[in-house]
């Protein structure tokens, strides 16, 4: 008999975790749930990892800096694009882990599948000086900016 409800969660477990971060869903088993999910697999969380995958955008004198959070990624899972229309893209897919029969799971809390950010990137980006580094499953990508040029002000002197 499982100490913690069904309905909290939705999981069933032999042990009371007061701590749990299991999230109450009260639409889990209503039927638009279900083909809401068929219809738009993206908002599935079965089939769409890294959905808050943490970004930070900074910017300095020197450059525009995209900081990921990527923990267990290798750089080869990890796509960085540079668009047309100024648009910087990071995509990649961690892989589900493989499984064996014998395994009992007690709990799965990361993600697995694709994720996908995108940012429109300011007027003065360096697009063909873009640079990409990942180091500690941080994803460092900086895009360099183009200096403005401050308007030069002459004084007119005033006849009369």
């Amino acid at each position: 008999m499982s100490l913690i409800p069904s309905f909290f969660g939705g999981r069933r477990s032999n042990v009371f975790d007061p701590f749990s971060l299991d999230v109450f869903d009260p639409f889990k088993d209503f039927p638009l749930s279900n083909s809401l999910s068929a219809s738009f697999p993206e908002l599935s969380r079965e089939n769409s990892a890294f959905v808050t995958t943490r970004v930070d955008w900074k910017e300095t004198p020197e450059a525009h800096v995209f900081k990921a959070d990527l923990p267990g990624l290798k750089k080869e899972e990890v796509k960085v694009e540079i668009e047309d229309d100024r648009v910087l893209q990071i995509s990649g897919e961690r892989r589900v882990e493989k499984e064996d029969k014998n395994d009992q799971w007690h709990r799965v809390e990361r993600s697995s599948g694709k994720f996908s950010r995108r940012f429109r990137l300011p007027e003065n980006a360096k697009m063909d000086q873009v640079k990409a580094n990942m180091e500690n499953g941080v994803l460092t990508v900086t895009v360099p900016k183009e200096e403005v040029k401050k308007p030069e002000v002459k004084t007119i002197d005033i006849s009369g």
